[in-house]
């Protein structure tokens, strides 16, 4: 077949990488355009593109593509059979889901109709769900409400963070389409009606929700730190600074003391810490102006001590 395929971030890399490595042909590339990235603010361009240009597929990068005639002329000129749409980050308008002869699919990173929107693994990891996968599906103009052609589960594990979990979708995601592709291209595969009454809504992140609150229980706040572990990060004031948790797990050890209190300074393992319900091992930690440590190093270098609290 031949596909456009919408696509912006690293998630959207993998099913791209599988397609051009599949039977199918990749005609064209659409994804955002180039944004200054990092504390340079040096213009970076999109992970997908890259890809796209190592294969010198063309890209294009529309500003918008609502109520675009010129980019819509394009499309047309373009005569696919079917658009992909993975992480493109712009739902599209009907008349260009509508274009293709067998319209438009979407790679989405939970089991709709749960977690539809915009953050669904960080969620996912954040609500302390056992499991998650990757749906294909037929794109609507409402959000993640289209019908669904099949799912693919994995289990979270507590060893999973948002890296290792978004990584392990992503690449589920990417085996799932290109099956899904051969089948749609054979006629050998029916979408089923989402139980709409049964969905929930993956809103996106916002800065503040990596504030650390430590009358939440020591699970809560695992899941936490572990779902967002690449931004914000979670955070906490110590010392009157504010610091980024990076890496921590749920214990047993150490009394339970106040929210906050650290416990125990275990001299092998980093610093225990008491929350609202049990205790909570922090492994690794950043500090103001400072790379990211071992909290045993931190304990070291800071001369942390028991009785201390996190804020």
């Amino acid at each position: 077949m031949r596909i456009v395929f919408w696509g912006t971030p690293d998630f959207a890399a993998e099913s791209l990488k599988a397609l051009i490595n599949s039977k199918h042909q990749v005609v064209a590339v659409v994804t955002q355009p180039d944004k200054p990235k990092g504390r340079g603010k040096k213009v970076q361009p999109p992970p997908v593109k890259v890809v796209a240009q190592e294969h010198g597929i063309p890209v294009y990068q529309p500003e918008k593509i609502r109520n675009n005639k010129e980019f819509l002329e394009t499309l047309k000129s373009l005569s696919p059979d079917i658009f992909v749409v993975v992480a493109y980050g712009k739902i599209l308008p009907t008349e260009i889901i509508e274009l293709p002869k067998y319209k438009t699919i979407n790679v989405h990173a939970s089991l709709l109709p749960e977690f539809r929107g915009a953050a669904p693994i960080h969620r996912a990891i954040m609500e302390g769900k056992q499991k998650t996968g990757v749906c294909i599906m037929e794109i609507t103009e409402e959000l993640d409400a289209g019908d669904v052609y099949t799912c693919k589960e994995t289990a979270i594990t507590k060893e999973d963070d948002i890296v290792s979990l978004h990584d392990r979708l992503a690449k589920l995601g990417a085996q799932l389409l290109v099956e899904v592709l051969d089948k749609i291209e054979k006629g050998e595969i029916q979408k089923k009606p989402q139980e709409h009454e049964k969905s929930t809504y993956a809103k996106p992140i916002k800065k503040e929700e990596g504030k650390i609150d430590w009358n939440k229980t020591a699970k809560e706040i695992f899941n936490q730190i572990r779902a967002l572990k690449v931004w914000p990060k979670a955070f906490t004031t110590f010392r009157d600074k504010q610091v980024k948790i990076l890496e921590a797990e749920p214990t047993e050890e150490g009394k339970q003391g106040k929210a906050g209190e650290i416990v125990k300074i275990d001299a092998k393992r980093g610093i225990i810490v008491s929350t609202g319900k049990g205790n909570i091992l922090i492994k690794k930690i950043q500090f103001p102006n400072s790379k990211p440590i071992s909290a045993v190093d931190a304990v070291r270098g800071y001369h942390i001590k028991e009785g201390e609290k996190f804020q």
